[in-house]
C-alpha cells in the first residue's frame, strides 16, 4: 500500500493528464465556432443603427403616448431589420438549410406572438400604471432584437 501524496502516484498522474487533456479538448472545440474574421460585422452594424432608436427612447418626453410612439417606431425598424437579416441569410444557404431556417422562423414567429400576448395581458395599466407602456415596448423590442442578432451571427459565418 502506497502512502503520501496520491498525485505522485504514477497511475494518478496518468489520470490527471487524461483529465487535463479532456478539459483542454472540450475548451478548444468552442474555438471551432468562431465567425469568419473577413466577414463584415453585421451585429455591430445593426447595433449602431438601432442606437438611434434606443437614444430616442431615452430622450422621449416622459408620457405614456410618447413611449408608445417611440417604441412603435423602434419596432417598425426592428421588423425591417429582421426581414433583412432573414433574407440575407436565406440567400447564403443551401436548399436544405433554407427549408430548415424557414421552419425555424415560422416557429419563432409563433413564439414571438405568444410572448407578445403574454406581455399584453400582464403589463397592463391596471397592473403597472403608466410604466406598463415602457415595459411592453421594452420586452417586445428585446424579443425581436435578440432574433435579429442571432440571425446576423449565423450570417457572420458566410
Amino acid at each position: 500500500m502506497r502512502t503520501g501524496n496520491p498525485w505522485r502516484n504514477t497511475s494518478a498522474q496518468i489520470w490527471r493528464k487524461v483529465a487535463l487533456m479532456l478539459l483542454l479538448a472540450c475548451c478548444s472545440t468552442s474555438l471551432l465556432a468562431i465567425d469568419n474574421p473577413d466577414a463584415p460585422d453585421y451585429v455591430a452594424d445593426f447595433l449602431e443603427r438601432a442606437k438611434v432608436y434606443e437614444d430616442d427612447i431615452r430622450q422621449t418626453p416622459h408620457t405614456t403616448q410618447g413611449y408608445i410612439t417611440v417604441y412603435a417606431r423602434y419596432e417598425d425598424f426592428l421588423g425591417d431589420e429582421l426581414d433583412s437579416a432573414y433574407n440575407q441569410l436565406m440567400a447564403k444557404l443551401s436548399d436544405e438549410a433554407r427549408q430548415a431556417l424557414s421552419n425555424s422562423q415560422k416557429q419563432w414567429l409563433r413564439y414571438r406572438d405568444q410572448e407578445f400576448e403574454f406581455i399584453a395581458r400582464n403589463w397592463t395599466h391596471a397592473n403597472f400604471g403608466s410604466a406598463a407602456a415602457i415595459s411592453r415596448g421594452d420586452y417586445r423590442t428585446i424579443i425581436i432584437s435578440n432574433r435579429i442578432v442571432l440571425l446576423l451571427r449565423y450570417l457572420q459565418n458566410f
